[in-house]
């Protein structure tokens, strides 16, 4: 069982929520709330992150990029704890039990719906297995050619936030669109760090990350510069709210904030695999208490 914990990649899976957590605070703050479409969501994020790790995996074993010169953050089918065939089997199980999940949230979340929005729906639900599944699997993954960025920003960012958010309240809201942005950015960042992370051996496999096509250098620039904008498009939602910012409520979200600033500051281009891994676990973890906070205040303090 510890193998398949381990496959699964707990530290990923706080950040995966980051989203659906945000929409549900977004639409409670708003005055619309289901505790069960909350639940099923976070568990179908949970289950679709799990399917992206297992088929990430699979997909960087069988493709060579986990190959015996990576030397942090072993791999399951890369170690041998876990073979190729068991991987394939427990992709499709994750990818079923994601798609009973996501059908069982928009059965309760959309029982009064239009067709039309329930079949666009479920193509966002088909379309984000997909994905999960394609970013390293195949014979052209979209991870390898520096896509994966854009498709973590859309998933985690936009469709998390603004999904929940439809899903609870059934209003287009699409200033949503703002905090779910800070969002994405939030989760490129840790997509980045692990590319970032991994260079040298993705660039010698032909990965061809973000990090790899511009240089560790930039990547490093790159880094810096999303989880600025990850935090400067909540205070422009803040903003935009028009409400004047309590000063109990500004150092709540000030609060919010520090440890994403501290890692910024930390962050270095000198810094070697073992030592950046670390902040992977830090980024997603300071992610989503940023988010709760920023939640709890929407809630509570506006």
């Amino acid at each position: 069982m510890n193998r398949w914990i381990e496959a699964a990649r707990p530290r990923t899976l706080p950040l995966a929520i980051s989203s659906i957590l945000l929409g549900n605070f977004l639409a409670y703050a708003a005055g619309k709330f289901s505790f069960l479409t909350a639940s099923l969501a976070i568990l179908t994020t949970l289950l679709l992150q799990i399917l992206s790790n297992f088929a990430n995996d699979l997909g960087d074993s069988k493709n060579g990029v986990d190959n015996k010169n990576r030397k942090v953050a072993l791999r399951a089918v890369q170690t041998g704890k876990i073979s190729a065939s068991e991987m394939k089997s427990a992709v499709i199980l994750a990818a079923s039990l994601s798609f009973i999940s996501g059908i069982s949230l928009l059965y309760f979340a959309l029982q009064y719906a239009k067709p039309q929005t329930i079949i666009t729906f479920v193509g966002l639900g088909l379309l984000t297995i997909i994905a999960a599944i394609a970013y390293t699997v195949g014979k052209r993954p979209y991870g390898y050619m520096g896509l994966g960025d854009i498709s973590v920003f859309l998933f985690f960012g936009w469709v998390g936030t603004f999904g929940t958010y439809y899903l609870q309240t059934e209003v287009l809201n699409y200033y949503i669109l703002i905090p779910a942005s800070g969002c994405g950015f939030l989760s490129v960042a840790v997509l980045n760090l692990n590319n970032l992370r991994d260079i040298e051996n993705d660039r010698k496999t032909g990965k061809l990350s973000i990090p790899v096509r511009i240089g560790k250098l930039y990547g490093f620039y790159y880094q810096k510069t999303i989880m600025l904008l990850g935090i400067c498009t909540f205070i422009i939602y803040l903003m935009y709210q028009g409400k004047p910012i309590q000063l109990s409520q500004n150092i709540i979200i000030m609060a919010g904030w520090y440890p994403l600033v501290q890692i910024i500051k930390q962050l270095n281009s000198k810094m070697t695999p073992a030592q950046i891994d670390p902040y992977l676990k830090k980024t997603a973890l300071s992610t989503l208490f940023m988010i709760v906070i920023f939640g709890v205040s929407q809630i509570f303090l506006s």
